[in-house]
This record gives C-alpha cells, structure tokens and sequence, in this order.
C-alpha cells in the first residue's frame, strides 16, 4: 500500500512539473493533481496493456517509436476523464509523459542513492 501512494505522490509531483513547464499542461487544483496521478496509474494498469497489445504491428514496424503516440494518448484519456485536468494536443500530452517518465525514473534512484549512505557494510 505504502508503494502505491508513494507511486502516485512521485506521478503527481511529475505532473505538476509537466504543467509548470508546459503550456499545453494546465492542473487547477492540488485535489486534480492527485486524482489525475491516481487515474493516470488505474489507465497505465488497465486500458494501456491492451492498447499496446491491439497495436503492436504498428509498434513493430516503427521501431517502438509508437508506444509514445500511446502513451500520450493514456494522458488524454485522463484529461478526458478529469474535466479540471487540461492537455491541449497530443504532442503536449507525450511532452507531459515524457517528463512523468523521467522523474518517476529519477525519484526512485535519489531515494536509493540517499539511502545507500545509511547502510552498514
């Protein structure tokens, strides 16, 4: 349980910094914030294996570079879902993923760096 708000809370803080840093991104609230990082994780779990299941000849022939068009069609779909969650464009909405991506990659190897420190060989 601890992981997955962990989870959220590190996909929450990547969307904030999404919207800080994008135009097309805009979050209202802090209550959006976290409902957008919680149904964005219930999409990811859900709705994108099979989209990348019915898509994977396309996937294959360009390489893999499609799963970022899928990708930031799940973050379409949350702006869809949530009305005070807003994404412009699809290129904003890879752009947005892109940066959750790269900041749930970096968190975990911070908490990892900072704790290895602590332990005693």
């Amino acid at each position: 349980m601890v992981r997955v708000v962990a989870k959220i809370l590190v996909t929450a803080f990547g969307l904030w910094i999404a919207d800080v840093l994008l135009d097309g991104v805009r979050v209202d609230s802090i209550t959006t914030l976290w409902l957008s990082a919680f149904v964005l994780g219930l999409i990811n779990a859900l709705v994108r294996p099979l989209v990348v299941l019915l898509t994977l000849p396309i996937t294959f022939l360009t390489f893999g570079i499609f799963l970022f068009v899928i990708n930031g069609a799940m973050l379409l779909l949350v702006a869809r879902v949530i009305p005070s969650f807003h994404v412009d464009s699809l290129g904003a909405a890879i752009a947005a993923w892109l940066i959750v991506t790269v900041v749930n990659w970096m968190v975990p190897a911070w908490k990892k760096e900072a704790t290895s420190g602590l332990r005693q060989p």
